[in-house]
């Protein structure tokens, strides 16, 4: 491995389990809002709707063909109506329910504050996140991940998403350090992955789910404590 400094890494499904904080979150909201009582599916059919379609507008939103209101708007809406619900009686306060809980849940991937303080030791880290600021502001919070990072990025106040090289270029700037000098570690191939070194930055993929690798991705990861044996 080279001789790197600053160590950037993203934060939902990276870190913080999104998938896992977010299915936690809809089963207490699928109770509290009595969803089996408006004919609705099962809670694991509603959340694995629900995930399917949340990837897909996230995967929007990184690239820019959709805004972060639009995101909002559509990922419940699109469920409730994928599984039967007429629109009439979806409930319209459940989008800001989800996120006022979702951010306050903590499951992080197996050994993150484990890996955390072992490369804290060695090198400079900071977070660069697409997420929206309050929701990862809450998260950072409540997973005592502050202390860690010396820069905390979110797009939304750089005015980019990941992957576009102008984000990895602000963070650089930012940390005072160079793409030789640095490297990216993400779960997303688009996002993280490709757009670290399409700016000409070295990148590590997040794999957890071990999905194939691409040929082009040159290291990856299945567990974050492999980090202490690479770095």
């Amino acid at each position: 491995m080279k001789n790197y400094k600053h160590i950037f890494f993203d934060l939902d499904h990276t870190i913080w389990d999104f998938d896992k904080n977010a299915e936690e979150t809809l089963h207490e909201l699928y109770i509290l809002h009595r969803l089996g009582e408006v004919g609705l599916p099962p809670a694991n059919v509603f959340i694995e709707t629900y995930t399917r379609n949340n990837h897909k507008l996230w995967a929007q939103y990184h690239i820019g063909e959709i805004s972060k209101d639009e995101l909002r708007e559509a990922r419940f809406k699109r469920t409730f109506i994928e599984l039967g619900l007429h629109p009439d009686i979806i409930p319209v306060d459940f989008e800001d329910a989800y996120v006022k809980l979702c951010p306050t849940k903590t499951n992080l991937f197996p050994h993150a504050h484990e890996t955390l303080q072992y490369l804290q030791g060695k090198y400079t880290l900071h977070l660069i996140s697409n997420g929206f600021k309050e929701s990862q502001q809450l998260k950072i919070a409540g997973t005592n991940l502050a202390g860690y990072f010396q820069h905390i990025i979110v797009s939304e106040d750089v005015g980019v998403n990941k992957p576009d090289k102008a984000i990895f270029e602000y963070a650089l700037n930012l940390a005072g350090t160079s793409k030789q000098e640095s490297i990216m570690i993400g779960d997303s191939l688009e996002a993280d992955v490709y757009g670290a070194l399409n700016f000409g930055m070295d990148a590590i993929y997040f794999n957890p789910f071990e999905a194939p690798k691409p040929d082009d991705v040159p290291l990856q990861i299945t567990h974050l404590k492999e980090l202490t044996l690479l770095l």
